[in-house]
C-alpha cells in the first residue's frame, strides 16, 4: 500500500472509536489493523466490515435481557478487541465502538495482507485471497484467540489500528452475512473491487459446513 509507513503511521484514538458504530465502521475502511501477537508483526488494510449495535438489533449480541459473560466487552471502552469463538473452530475479532455502557462493535471481516504475510501464509496455511478473506481467517492470520479479548488498541500491545492515506475505491453496502436474524440490516461496509473481500452472499444463516467462518 503506497504511502503507508508503520513506523510513521498514527495509531487511531479512542475517540475515534466512541461514535456510533455504523460510522466507525464505515470509516475503518483502508485503516490498517496490525498485530505484534506472539512477537510476529502482520498486519492489513480493512477492506470489509460489519456494524454491530446494542439490544435493539437482533444480529447482535448485546440483544439479550442485559449484560452476560459473552457481551459484556461489546459496552466497555471503546477502542478494544471483542473476539469470540464460533462454529467450534473459528475466533472473531471485533473492534469495540460507542462510549463506554453502550455497546457496539465493528466485526472485521476482511484485510488485504501488508505487513507479515508470510507468517500471515503460515498461520493460514493458505495464500493469496483465501488468506484473509473472511472474519475467521483475518483473526487466524493474525493470530488472535480468546486471550485477546478485551485487549486495549494501542501500539504497544497486541493490537493496534493506524490511520491510513484516503483510499479512491468506492465504499458499497449491503445486508450482514451468516446471521439468523438482522441479516437485512444494511450494516455490511466493503471496498467494491477489492480481491480480498468476502465471497460469502449477505442474508439468512445457511446450514453451516464445516469449517465455514461467514461469521
Amino acid at each position: 500500500m503506497a504511502g503507508f509507513d508503520l513506523h510513521t503511521a498514527r495509531p487511531l484514538p479512542a475517540s475515534f472509536f466512541a461514535r456510533p458504530t455504523a460510522e466507525v465502521a464505515r470509516d475503518l475502511l483502508g485503516k490498517v489493523l496490525v498485530s505484534r501477537i506472539g512477537g510476529r508483526v502482520t498486519g492489513g488494510r480493512i477492506v470489509e466490515v460489519e456494524a454491530y449495535l446494542g439490544a435493539d438489533d437482533p444480529g447482535s449480541h448485546a440483544a439479550t435481557k442485559g449484560i452476560t459473560r459473552r457481551n459484556a466487552t461489546m459496552y466497555g471502552p471503546p477502542g478494544h478487541a471483542y473476539v469470540y469463538f464460533t462454529y467450534g473452530n473459528h475466533h472473531m475479532l471485533n473492534l469495540v465502538t460507542e462510549p463506554e455502557g453502550t455497546a457496539g462493535a465493528v466485526l472485521v471481516r476482511a484485510i488485504e495482507p501488508l505487513i507479515g504475510h508470510d507468517v500471515m501464509v503460515e498461520r493460514r496455511g493458505r495464500s493469496g485471497r483465501a488468506c484473509t478473506d473472511g472474519p475467521g481467517k483475518v483473526a487466524a492470520a493474525l493470530g488472535v484467540t480468546l486471550e485477546h479479548n478485551g485487549a486495549p488498541l494501542a501500539p504497544d500491545k497486541a493490537l493496534c489500528c493506524y490511520d491510513a492515506p484516503p483510499h479512491d475505491e468506492e465504499i458499497r453496502t449491503s445486508g450482514r452475512i451468516g446471521l439468523s436474524a438482522g441479516h437485512d440490516a444494511e450494516l455490511r461496509f466493503y471496498l467494491g473491487g477489492n480481491q480480498y473481500v468476502s465471497k460469502a452472499r449477505p442474508g439468512p444463516r445457511r446450514r453451516a459446513r464445516r469449517g465455514s467462518d461467514e461469521r
